[in-house]
């Protein structure tokens, strides 16, 4: 997994406050994945370490 500052920052730059819960978008988690050269399942992994969700999944893939 990319234990990467640069790609942590951009995770959290997307996520948002959905009452108690800390989500980010599916479509942004697509986004920053190919921005970095990274599997999407190591943006959820890095979301599953920090107790982000990912919202609005269209694949099923989170």
């Amino acid at each position: 997994m990319a234990n990467n500052k640069q790609l942590i920052d951009a995770i959290l730059e997307e996520t948002f406050r959905d009452g108690e819960k800390v989500k980010l978008p599916c479509a942004a988690a697509f986004k920053i994945a190919a921005k970095f050269g990274v599997k999407p399942s190591e943006i959820g992994d890095v979301c599953n370490e920090r107790n982000i969700r990912i919202s609005r999944c269209q694949l099923g893939c989170f």
